[in-house]
């Protein structure tokens, strides 16, 4: 029996160890199955581009896959293990960037809590250089749900940090710079709604539009509203939709309200941008403050009417010209007085300068005219002149031209300024004066010389009256027959005391005119030449002559009768000035004093027709003029002989003549 129960218990073990060992032996296929498994798994973990940690609960480390330990330049984790150290505090105290320790630190204290993590922190490479690491701990669990370990993953993200800085300063920078910039920036989305605005617009505003908690189009009416002048509202939203459906560039002044209700113009400018499609994404934008420009602007606007209103209302005729003389505005009395606007001068033949003078200048003035204009143009000099211009009407006009050069801060002609003044009643009125004094003096020297024929007459008349009685009573005595020589003799001695008592009156009247007018004080030109020029300035303007004196310095003249010179001088430049009152060419007339010898010369040359008969000038009673009386020369001659010059005349070149006559030096005498 004991038998029976051994052998069936002895079959029993044999089973169970058949079934033990069936079952080991699949256990161990299972187990070389999973080592297999783990294996390869472990080469994957070691080949994932992450650095992979365990730790326990506590932080310790307990496993670096080889990536990581090749990253921070250790052999095996087994080189964290020091004396009287973890390896946490290792890991702590020569990888973690110092900066960062306290972070990593929080971050093993809240393992803990069991909750999954992320956190970011430098970690020192194998070469020294810390590197940005972005790790995520994940806890692992049993099954009563305790956490036995950690699998932390980590990234190298240093270059993606490096980057970002770059980035986020770059955008830092490029905020300072829009917000350092003096205008007004603000960007907007394809629709006009406020997206950003830079800090000088924000603190003109003093409100956030692009934080306002609205919708869209809500948001675009009050900014509208809250910020544009109401009587620019209108304009603003019809223009900016209008750049808004075309894509154009929206550009506009307007008026803008300031945080303290102030309203402040602004031209407003913006550019749509677009993607490589060419759809619009944004639209970008700049505000100037121009509020000071507008004022400005304003003010030279009110100062330009005052002046045009000026220029429009004074009593001349003004005109401008370029620096080439071209006319480039021309006054509205100007242009009445002349019937025709300046652009009617364009698309012709002739400049407008051409144009004007070949129009409007007199026949005879005309060569005169455009040679001293072309002359002021070549020097710079300013420009005077009186010549006729033609009226609308057709009448000829005097007028007195003067102009100008206006200069820029260089020196350089910028525009010519040219005034015209209607002078035709005063050059008439001057005229008719000229007239009635040449009248007045001719009927003044008739009178003069009527009285003075009459005083002669009556002083003379008494002796020829007795030597007509005498001479016929001698006559009788000699007819007698016998005649009577005593009484005849008698009546020829008488005869002969009234001949000269008729000489002896000649005589008085000749010494009282020589000591009336021959007063002899003065010693030099200068004056003289000054009197003279002012007595022909207006006569020398009526004929267009221009008068050119030239005197040499320190001469200094015997004494002279300043009156007797002056009317030498007077009588050789009027005939200079009528010599040359018919020719084209430019007239001038010149007086030159100069000393040759013990003498002052004093020479008075004109570009005339010349001396048409030389030898017969000085004649008394010879004259070439219509109502000359030619006694002017002669009188010149004998008062110049008188002072112990003389007087002659002179080819002046090719056209003219020339008048000299000479005075004694002062050191004359005694040289």
């Amino acid at each position: 029996m004991m038998l029976e129960v051994l052998s069936v218990s002895l079959a029993v073990v044999v089973v169970l160890a058949g079934v033990m060992i069936a079952q080991l032996m699949r256990a161990r296929s299972h187990l070389i199955e999973c080592s297999r498994e783990i294996s390869e798994l472990t080469k994957l973990v070691e080949l994932l581009p992450v650095h992979i940690i365990r730790v326990a609960p506590d932080g310790e480390p307990i496993y670096f896959n080889r990536r990581l330990l090749e990253f921070c330049g250790l052999e095996g984790l087994s080189e964290l293990d020091n004396p009287g150290s973890t390896r946490l505090a290792t890991v702590l105290r020569s990888l973690v960037h110092p900066a960062d320790v306290g972070l990593f630190k929080k971050t093993v204290r809240s393992l803990a809590e069991g909750e999954s993590y992320s956190v970011r922190y430098r970690l020192r490479r194998g070469d020294g250089h810390y590197r940005w690491i972005n790790a995520r701990g994940e806890p692992i669990r049993d099954r009563s749900g305790d956490v036995v370990q950690w699998l932390i993953a980590s990234v190298d993200v240093d270059d993606e940090v490096q980057a970002l800085n770059a980035l986020h300063e770059r955008e830092s920078q490029l905020r300072r710079l829009v917000n350092a910039v003096p205008a007004n920036i603000w960007c907007s989305n394809p629709r006009g709604v406020p997206m950003g605005i830079n800090q000088r617009l924000r603190d003109f505003v003093g409100t956030e539009i692009e934080d306002c908690d609205l919708p869209e189009g809500r948001r675009l009416d009050v900014a509208y509203q809250k910020l544009v002048h109401p009587d620019d509202l209108a304009n603003v939203r019809e223009r900016f939709s209008h750049c808004r459906r075309t894509g154009e560039p929206f550009a506009m002044r307007y008026r803008m309200r300031r945080a303290d209700g102030v309203y402040r113009w602004f031209e407003g400018r913006s550019e749509p941008f677009r993607d490589e499609s060419g759809e619009i994404r944004q639209r970008y934008g700049v505000l100037y403050d121009i509020e000071d420009q507008v004022k400005a602007e304003e003010a030279l606007k009110e100062r330009e009417r005052v002046v045009w209103q000026l220029v429009e209302t004074l009593p001349v005729m003004v005109d401008c010209a370029a620096p080439n003389g071209e006319p480039i505005f021309r006054g509205q009395q100007l242009r009445e007085f002349l019937g025709y606007e300046l652009e009617d001068l364009d698309g012709g033949e002739k400049s407008r300068l051409n144009g004007t003078l070949d129009a409007g200048v007199h026949p005879d003035d005309l060569a005169g005219v455009k040679e001293h204009y072309a002359i002021s143009l070549r020097s710079g000099e300013p420009y005077a002149r009186r010549h006729r211009l033609r009226r609308f009407d057709g009448e000829y006009r005097w007028v007195e031209t003067r102009a100008k050069p206006m200069r820029n801060e260089d020196g350089e002609i910028t525009q010519w300024n040219v005034i015209c003044l209607d002078i035709d009643g005063e050059v008439k009125a001057e005229e008719s004066l000229r007239l009635a004094q040449e009248a007045l003096a001719r009927a003044s020297q008739a009178a003069s010389l009527a009285e003075l024929s009459a005083s002669i007459a009556h002083e003379v008349n008494q002796p020829l009256s007795a030597v007509i009685n005498s001479t016929n009573a001698c006559l009788r005595w000699l007819q007698a027959d016998p005649p009577n020589l005593f009484r005849a003799t008698k009546s020829a001695e008488r005869i002969i005391q009234s001949a000269n008592s008729a000489a002896d009156v000649v005589r008085r009247i000749r010494a009282l005119f020589q000591q009336s007018l021959d007063v002899r004080d003065t010693t030099t030109l200068d004056g003289v030449l000054a009197e003279v020029r002012d007595f022909v300035a207006a006569e020398a303007l009526r004929h267009n002559t221009a008068l050119e004196i030239n005197v040499e310095d320190d001469l200094q003249l015997m004494p002279f009768d300043r009156i007797q010179i002056q009317q030498v001088l007077m009588n050789l430049v009027r005939n200079g000035l009528d010599a040359m009152s018919t020719i084209p060419i430019e007239r001038l007339l010149k007086i030159r004093v100069f000393r040759v010898g013990g003498e002052v010369h004093t020479e008075v040359s004109d570009r005339g027709a010349g001396v048409q008969f030389p030898e017969r000038i000085f004649e008394p009673f010879f004259t070439t003029k219509e109502k000359g009386m030619g006694m002017g020369l002669a009188i010149s001659r004998s008062i110049v002989e008188a002072h112990g010059g003389q007087l002659w005349a002179e080819k002046n070149g090719p056209i003219g003549s020339r008048f000299i006559f000479s005075l004694p030096a002062a050191n004359a005498k005694s040289a």
